[in-house]
């Protein structure tokens, strides 16, 4: 790397107290130094504010690192204090990280390396899923084009969380990509169907960089509220519009009920009868493109097919063999 670009790093926090260490400490233990921390405290209610201005004094010691904080006057959600970052950010390359996560020390020396040497818009990597006392790998597929990613994605084969790639700056600002404010349960979604639009190189690489906290097995399931639910079918209706309006995607109505049924299918990730029944009914067009997308595993091919069908003893059944026995087990 000639000119160490600077990666703009930012992190929303929201009454994150308990857990706000475990990224600093990621961060400050960074291997790549030429770094500019956005920390966008959301109205937090809790000490979060007080730890944030901590670190920012303690990292006084690396010149080369920038920290900035800016703090909302009211609480305006995830989406609106990613935007308040992306409208600061100084650096070549943009990197979102949440507030109870961590990265690997060398991830970032490594991301910028094969970015630079590659000029890639995007890149992606692996990740863990992080219990309290125990990790399992979480591995990207392979794509060798921005289309080929995308279609993946809307088959539920790759993750479109943000903490799993590293963007350079110009991808996001030359498109004018920005968040929707007040939107904020599958805000990403949209937000990286952009990227993959616009992108013009992409790679991923192999490395498992990113912790995704989860306190325990129990975190894995879901409780869609109808506002949850509201936010994303928002979501979804724009991706939908964004595809057919700039013909991204050949048989894009496909791909897009694969896309809701990868949605929803936390919902079946549950004990609870009431959320299989949401499930049902939400994106009930999508139902009839269960079992068509054999890019999944065989496993939830046939979880879909009996909640389509309203087995939902095997539903039940599923989610206590699963969760509660394997990942209670494996992960306790």
């Amino acid at each position: 790397m000639k000119d160490n670009p600077i990666v703009s790093i930012i992190v929303p926090v929201y009454n994150a107290e308990a857990t706000l260490h475990i990224c600093l400490e990621s961060l400050e233990k960074q291997t790549y130094k030429n770094i500019d921390v956005i920390f966008i405290n959301d109205c937090s209610t809790d000490g979060s504010l007080a730890k944030i201005e901590e670190f920012a004094t303690a990292m006084e010691v690396y010149p080369s690192m920038q920290l900035t904080v800016l703090s909302h006057e009211i609480n305006r959600g995830v989406a609106a204090a990613r935007n308040s970052g992306l409208a600061v950010a100084q650096g070549k390359y943009i990197y979102f990280i949440d507030a109870d996560d961590a990265l690997e020390p060398q991830a970032l020396e490594v991301l910028v390396s094969k970015s630079e040497d590659k000029d890639l818009d995007l890149l992606g990597f692996n990740w863990f899923l992080t219990f309290a006392n125990g990790e399992r790998k979480m591995t990207q597929p392979l794509y060798a084009t921005p289309m080929e990613a995308m279609t993946k994605m809307f088959e539920g084969t790759m993750k479109w969380n943000l903490w799993i790639f590293l963007i350079k700056r110009s991808l996001i600002e030359d498109h004018g990509i920005r968040f929707i404010e007040g939107k904020n349960m599958g805000e990403d979604l949209l937000f990286m169907v952009k990227l993959l639009a616009f992108a013009r190189r992409i790679d991923r690489i192999d490395d498992y960089f990113y912790h995704y906290g989860q306190l325990n097995e129990g975190s894995l399931t879901k409780q869609y509220s109808d506002k949850h639910i509201e936010e994303v079918t928002y979501n979804v209706s724009e991706v939908a519009k964004f595809l057919q309006e700039n013909k991204v995607l050949p048989n894009f109505n496909v791909y897009l009920n694969f896309l809701k049924l990868n949605i929803k299918l936390p919902m079946l990730i549950s004990k609870d009868v009431k959320q299989y029944k949401k499930w049902f009914v939400w994106f009930e067009e999508a139902n009839a493109f269960v079992n068509t997308d054999r890019n999944i595993s065989k496993r939830i091919q046939l979880l879909e097919r009996m909640a389509v069908k309203k087995q939902y003893w095997f539903i039940k059944l599923h989610y206590f063999l699963i969760v509660k026995l394997y990942y209670g087990i494996l992960y306790k």
